[in-house]
């Protein structure tokens, strides 16, 4: 009995998954008579193990779990901004901010477009931002309890406790810092003026016990919420410390899968983690004068070939062809990158993108996205690149480009070759630079520090021994009680607690990152990769050109020339022109 053929549907979904375009699988289903969704449905986030981005992924994704203070993301990248609420005692840490940033930035109704993440994957991050609220949403669940037993039954107990914290934080100005002797003494007095208000109350019987137990009763709530609080840290840490150690799984979100037909969050997320996929694989990139592209980093390297087009025979015209069959003559060509005389490793498999490039200039504060008939989603369609390519060459407008990109170092370095193919007039003229973009700041490898105190040990007087500390203290548990019940409108919270901004054109993987020239081997690969990409693609574009009747030997002895000279290159600032 023969194996039964698969359907329609896994066949349209194993050609989308292989890459095939969605314009050809449009017409493909039309003419097979299939209506179907390509949007993924219900998905189980898979780790990114093998993508070669990994590494950075869950380093940035590692922030979502970090309970350091917000401003140290400010070190990175000063445009990052932490806007203050209006009571410091609803502050959130890092990785509270960091989370809820993402998540408005990138999932979002009505977001502004997003920058394409070169060697990391953004839905990993945010996938591990939603599981890191998610863990923090099951503590304030408890903690809301407790405050709702605790809170109400005993309000004007709690109401003075949170007066007294409030009062500290206000003179302490910053949560790290100590209130001082006077702030101490301050806080110690208006302790005792409190207790003693409460006991010189004239009330008797049921009344004067409860007026009695506003104080102490909190407390035992706060000893109930320290354990909750307790056990989420270390939760939180042992994700952090594995994400660093290479040994982070999946993010588990499982509200981002629809339980019913009528889940709306869900498919809000789930249309959000989609639209962010389709956004991360667009083909419109952009250039920002001397901060270079966006996501790939400025240019480091530029070598043109301009020659005159003349025919081989002078008594036949040249072969009519355009722009576009050159740069697509050198995009099959560099697909063999990978493949060499000698087995010697060399490169990986690059990936090979034709480009459509747009210039928003220096200091913009956000990019657009492809607009028009002329495209499909958060990309142009194939016919529209190769008009660009074939006609946008000279004045305004996008041009196209070549790009040859490798994802080296776990996603540490991101190797870019531009390539631009232009013809005015009787010249055509083939231009390639070079692009790199570092590793991320170093930030983003710390992992938790364990809290310790030194202190005399008992068997050996002279000898002093590390007692580790509870991670939560007392004023961090008061912080997340009261915080806990308002985390079900975070519009609120953002108000009285205050916000994260992330620095714009926003893009996970360009904002942290440094310059690779520091990084011997590092610098080593960026300079290797020119020579041989600058090579085939003179010998493809010398192919075309000779196939067409054109006379080659000008285009060959150029094509000499910047072979030596590349063997030589050196990084230099070369958007900036030396002006």
């Amino acid at each position: 009995m023969g194996r039964e053929l698969p359907s329609k549907r896994l066949v349209f979904m194993a050609l989308r998954t292989v890459g095939v375009p969605m314009s050809a699988l449009d017409d493909l289903r039309r003419g097979a008579g299939v209506e179907f969704d390509f949007a993924p449905g219900a998905q189980v986030p898979l780790s990114a193990a093998g993508s070669g981005k990994t590494g950075v992924s869950h380093a940035i994704a590692s922030v979502a779990y970090r309970d350091v203070p917000p401003a140290d993301i400010c070190g990175p990248n000063e445009a990052a901004k932490v806007k203050a609420g209006k009571f410091s005692l609803l502050e959130p840490n890092l990785g509270e901010a960091f989370t809820r940033a993402v998540e408005v930035r990138m999932l979002g109704d009505g977001r502004k477009p997003i920058v394409q993440s070169f060697g990391a994957e953004p839905q990993t991050v945010v996938e591990h931002s939603l599981a890191a609220k998610r863990i923090r949403k099951q503590r304030d669940r408890r903690l809301t309890i407790i405050m709702i037993v605790f809170g109400l039954l005993f309000l004007p107990g709690v109401l003075i406790w949170l007066g007294l914290f409030q009062l500290r934080r206000t003179i302490a100005g910053a949560q790290d810092r100590r209130a001082g002797a006077f702030g101490m003494a301050a806080l110690v007095l208006v302790a005792v003026l409190a207790v003693f208000l409460v006991l010189r109350l004239p009330v008797s019987g049921v009344l004067q016990l409860y007026v009695w137990s506003m104080l102490p009763a909190p407390i035992i709530g706060w000893y109930w919420a320290k354990q909750i609080c307790e056990r989420t840290a270390k939760n939180l840490r042992a994700h952090w410390t594995d994400l660093l150690g290479g040994g982070g799984g999946g993010a588990v979100i499982p509200e981002a899968v629809p339980q019913n037909p009528n889940d709306a969050e869900a498919e809000r997320l789930r249309v959000g983690l989609a639209k962010l996929a389709a956004e991360q694989n667009s083909n419109l990139i952009h250039y920002a004068g001397t901060d270079g592209i966006l996501g790939i980093g400025v240019r480091w390297g530029s070598w043109q070939l301009a020659e005159e087009l003349r025919p081989k025979d002078p008594k036949r015209e040249i072969d009519p062809f355009r722009s576009w069959d050159v740069a697509r003559a050198m995009g099959d060509q560099l697909r063999m990158l990978e493949r060499g005389p000698l087995h010697t490793g060399g490169f990986p498999a690059p990936s090979i993108t034709h480009w459509v490039v747009r210039h928003v200039g220096n200091g913009a504060d956000a990019i657009s996205r492809p607009e028009g008939p002329n495209s499909e989603g958060y990309s142009f369609s194939a016919i529209e690149v190769q008009r660009i390519c074939n006609e946008q060459q000279f004045n305004s407008g996008d041009r196209h480009y070549l790009g040859v990109q490798f994802v080296l170092w776990d996603g540490e370095l991101v190797i870019t070759m531009m390539i631009t193919v232009t013809v005015l007039h009787h010249t055509l003229r083939i231009e390639v630079t070079a692009h790199a973009l570092g590793p991320i700041h170093g930030f983003f490898r710390k992992g938790p520090d364990t809290k310790k105190k030194k202190i005399r040990s008992a068997s050996k007087p002279w000898k002093m021994e590390e007692q580790p500390l509870p991670l939560v203290d007392a004023k961090e548990v008061v912080r997340l009680a009261a915080r806990a019940p308002l985390t079900w409108f975070p519009a609120q919270l953002d108000k009285y607690g205050g916000t994260l901004s992330l620095p714009e054109p926003f893009g996970l993987r360009h904002t942290w990152a440094t310059k690779p020239w520091k990084h011997r081997f590092m610098a080593d690969d960026a300079l290797r990769a020119a020579t041989p990409v600058l090579r085939v693609a003179h010998a493809a574009a010398v192919r075309v050109l000779d196939e067409h009747g054109v006379d080659v030997s000008a285009f060959e002895s150029r094509s000499q020339v910047l072979g030596g000279a590349v063997q030589g290159a050196e990084p230099r600032k070369a958007d900036e022109y030396n002006m």
